[in-house]
């Protein structure tokens, strides 16, 4: 898997801002960030301010770019889009469905907007999800999710030195598939 994506912060936008404004180079940008060079290009096409009521402002703003992409990340997300969709999650899991049931049984029931675990468990962990108290609604009721990386790894269900073929069959015990006990 490749490196994990993280999103600029206010203090990079900042710096970004000032660079552009002394017409620093977006690959000399990128090299003391420590980001790929598209990052900064998209980054300067997104979120450049423009109005036409005041055309010696347009530019890149650090502080305005922050709240653009905020605006944008939070527009994106099924569950703070769609309040409907968020009321009929929400109602599940209070009757305690699992962010899993509510997942499939959306798939199953060939729903137009539906939305997948992972969606259901970012929702409940958001700022918006812990306003509401939705973790206690979940299994463990965890008020903080485990990161993923730092997660155990489960133990396998089946001893790997017996194979699937030499198992007795259900209703039978070892004993009795034992050569010489019968």
């Amino acid at each position: 898997m490749g490196a994990v994506y993280s999103q600029l912060s206010i203090t990079e936008r900042r710096r970004i801002e000032r660079w552009r404004h002394a017409k620093v180079s977006v690959n000399e940008m990128a090299r003391v960030l420590g980001r790929c060079r598209s990052t900064i290009f998209r980054e300067l096409r997104r979120n450049h301010f423009s109005d036409p009521c005041m055309p010696k402002c347009d530019g890149y703003y650090g502080a305005a770019a922050q709240l653009v992409a905020a605006g944008r990340r939070a527009r994106q997300r099924k569950l703070i889009k769609y309040p409907g969709l968020t009321k009929r999650v929400v109602e599940r899991l209070k009757n305690g469905w699992t962010p899993e049931q509510i997942g499939n049984r959306m798939i199953y029931d060939c729903v137009a907007i539906r939305v997948c675990q992972e969606t259901i468990y970012r929702y409940v962990y958001s700022k918006e999800g812990q306003e509401k108290e939705l973790w206690w609604y979940l299994p463990r009721h965890r008020k903080n999710r485990i990161p993923r990386r730092a997660r155990k790894r489960q133990k396998p269900k089946f001893d790997r030195d017996v194979s699937i073929l030499f198992r007795p069959p259900l209703g039978t015990s070892l004993r009795d598939t034992l050569p010489g006990s019968g």
